[in-house]
């Protein structure tokens, strides 16, 4: 199984606006995904923001709702630069 880690920035003027969405974005996502997937804050810096997508079987058909969900809620506008998207497999 593959894990997506998704990481990126939001200016603290958009937090609010932004937790709004990127939570409509896992809402909309969790069909795609073992557990539920789940948003994480980084602990030094509260700007940077972690979504966490885990146990994908099918990673194209994941990548694609992904792109189609980031359309969908708008979140893109919200954050300050882009969203970077890793996946992850147990060796």
């Amino acid at each position: 199984m593959r894990h997506a880690y998704v990481y990126y920035r939001v200016a603290p003027a958009h937090a609010v606006a932004a937790a709004a969405q990127a939570d409509a974005l896992l809402r909309a996502m969790a069909p795609h995904c073992g557990p539920p997937p789940r948003r994480l804050v980084r602990c030094d810096d509260t700007s940077t923001w972690m979504e966490i997508y885990e146990d994908i079987a099918d990673w194209p058909a994941f990548a694609a709702a992904l792109r189609a969900a980031e359309a969908q809620t708008g979140l893109a506008a919200l954050i300050d630069g882009d969203r970077h998207l890793e996946c992850f497999a147990a060796p």
